[in-house]
């Protein structure tokens, strides 16, 4: 799938949480919040973790904004249950096993690795209104930092 861009209608997906819960898109819609999706690679990996651990830091910030966050990886919900546990991470983690909904997003897809083609994870954020809509898209991010920039959108969005 091509990059999804801001105007596009974000694509649903139910996939199941650490806890085993089945979360959907929709969910967040019913409940007239947006969400911050972001794709990453593997349950606590250097860059993974940094990231996570950033997100969850901003996780009041963005929430006062009226704004979830959803991080989502290929690993199952043991390992993000393992995950969470470690760091104390509160955002929630879906089990995307299959690349299905990654690919949808435009986050799955060939990428270069320390000078090597791979196939994998792209990693990608998206600011997805609460009417379904991609507000804002980010492709091929740097793991430390990013959070804080997604929040300067949320907030600059809201000014």
């Amino acid at each position: 799938m091509a990059a999804l861009n801001e105007g596009d209608t974000a694509p649903e997906f139910t996939l199941t949480s650490s806890e085993g819960n089945e979360v959907s898109l929709s969910d967040y819609s019913d409940k007239g919040r947006d969400v911050v999706i972001y794709f990453y690679p593997a349950d606590d990996t250097p860059g993974c973790t940094k990231e996570a651990c950033q997100f969850n830091d901003n996780l009041t910030a963005l929430a006062s904004s009226g704004c979830d966050v959803i991080g989502i990886s290929p690993d199952d919900q043991e390992s993000h249950r393992r995950f969470q546990d470690k760091y104390k991470l509160s955002l929630t983690l879906l089990s995307d096993p299959d690349h299905s909904v990654a690919q949808r997003y435009g986050a799955w897809g060939e990428k270069t690795l320390y000078g090597r083609k791979t196939t994998g994870i792209i990693r990608s954020t998206f600011l997805v209104s609460a009417d379904g809509i991609v507000r804002r898209s980010w492709y091929n991010v740097r793991a430390d930092g990013h959070a804080d920039k997604v929040l300067e959108e949320v907030h600059a969005e809201r000014s």
